[in-house]
């Protein structure tokens, strides 16, 4: 035993020799590669993590600690009425507006708490492909038809895999219908319109923290306005957050105006101190997130608020890791592409755009795969595309890559992986990119 370990260390080590030997640094597509890498760090790490990850897995925590299992296993359980479990799921990415990433933890909560394995995976993939931010820039920029046929696919699609997951391992979910059958559910601890407004004005504060900018140009649409406004909203929604945590939560008043006046002094701070725009409101975001963490984790008149922000703490443990090491070898393959500008990874974009031209069933399948394995921050996927579309891209490739791209990247899987497993994660991408594929095969040749 001994020997087989010490033999594993010198593979190991022969491995890692061997990389460092034969490190191609005089290569310019190596180097190119590597920037695109760090390019991407860091654009995730300023635009992403702040304002989306950190939010998100303070509403999987409401969802972990606060939400009854009684309420998930109700509309999202092995014994839940199918056409309730699939609606609520179908039409959840038109309220959450979030990416592959941001997903991940609210996943990750309702599954925890019951949720059918088909109504889980409907929400996982119907929560970024249904954005419906994304939907509307779709058809404004890509064309009518376009923005429709995303639109029907993605509700279709998060449907019929959910049931194709849930027919596949029927016999899991026949286990876990009897299993939830004989659960003794404890009575609600708070009403549920109490829950639910907590958890509602957490949400509106992630979707307005996060609303993109409009296109170049538009300066009088409702979208830009929204956008013009959107941290005096998102202010606006946080002064409710404020008032769940007195009257819901139960926490002290002071504690709670405490940190309503740091997160307002580092706001003004941030304003004043901070030239870059897109910089100055992560100050506050992160003053308020760790005065929320604070005010929680010491209150002592209800355990649950402490378990809220230790929940919060165990999500972003479980999956911040597994979104770096995704990030990065994203970032290394296929490059970083955002702001207008594009990086090229180890892979040549001009092989991508030569290999998604016409409308051959392969050509949707590289377009689905691909879209599968890279990146899209939520909207992103759009002015991509119209790139692509520019540079020789079929129409029917470009559907594939919407259907398949916003739902999945190689971070997300490796999240899904870490929560139901190799086997069925597999399973899940495979039927996202068959589907992906044929939907594409069909519209290019309506189109």
């Amino acid at each position: 035993m001994e020997t087989r370990k010490e033999i594993k260390i010198l593979i190991w080590i022969a491995v890692i020799f061997g990389v460092a030997f034969f490190l191609p640094i005089e290569s310019a597509r190596f180097n190119t590669a590597i920037a695109a890498t760090f390019d991407l760090v860091k654009w995730y790490a300023r635009e992403h993590v702040v304002l989306c990850l950190l939010p998100a897995f303070f509403i999987a925590g409401v969802i972990s600690i606060f939400v009854s299992q009684g309420s998930v296993l109700r509309y999202f359980g092995a014994n839940a009425k199918k056409w309730l479990a699939y609606t609520v799921a179908a039409v959840s990415g038109t309220i959450l507006a979030v990416c592959s990433c941001t997903i991940l933890p609210l996943f990750s909560s309702i599954h925890k708490r019951g949720a059918g394995l088909g109504p889980a995976i409907a929400f996982l993939y119907s929560g970024p492909a249904i954005n419906i931010l994304a939907i509307i820039l779709t058809a404004r920029i890509l064309g009518f038809e376009m923005g429709v046929a995303r639109t029907v696919g993605a509700v279709a699609f998060s449907v019929i895999i959910g049931v194709s997951m849930s027919l596949i391992y029927r016999k899991e979910e026949s286990v876990k219908r009897e299993e939830q059958m004989n659960i003794q559910l404890p009575p609600e601890k708070r009403p549920m319109w109490q829950t639910s407004f907590h958890f509602f004005t957490l949400v509106l504060i992630l979707v307005f923290a996060n609303w993109g900018a409009p296109s170049s140009g538009d300066t009088s649409s409702t979208w830009y306005y929204i956008w013009a406004y959107k941290w005096y909203i998102t202010g606006f929604f946080s002064l409710f957050l404020g008032f769940s945590l007195i009257y819901i939560l139960k926490i002290k008043w002071q504690w709670v105006l405490y940190a309503a006046i740091a997160t307002v002094l580092s706001a003004i701070l941030a304003t004043n101190l901070i030239e870059n725009q897109k910089l100055g409101p992560l100050v506050p975001m992160l003053v308020g997130i760790a005065s929320l963490s604070i005010i929680t984790l010491f209150d002592k008149k209800d355990e649950d608020n402490k378990e809220w922000t230790i929940s919060t703490w165990g999500f972003a443990k479980q999956i911040l890791p597994l979104l770096a090491i995704g990030v990065i070898t994203a970032g290394f393959l296929l490059g970083s592409t955002h702001d207008g500008k594009t990086i090229a990874g180890v892979i040549p974009n001009e092989w991508i755009s030569a290999l998604v031209g016409g409308n051959s069933i392969f050509s949707n399948l590289f377009a689905s795969i691909v879209g599968a394995f890279m990146y899209f921050a939520t909207l992103t996927e759009v002015p991509i595309l119209q790139g692509l579309i520019a540079s020789g891209m079929g129409k029917g490739p470009a559907l594939a890559l919407l259907l398949a791209g916003p739902s999945l990247s190689l971070p997300n899987m490796l999240v899904i992986r870490g929560v139901i497993g190799t086997q069925k994660t597999v399973v899940y991408v495979l039927l996202v990119v068959v589907m992906a594929t044929i939907s594409g095969l069909i519209y290019g040749g309506l189109f």
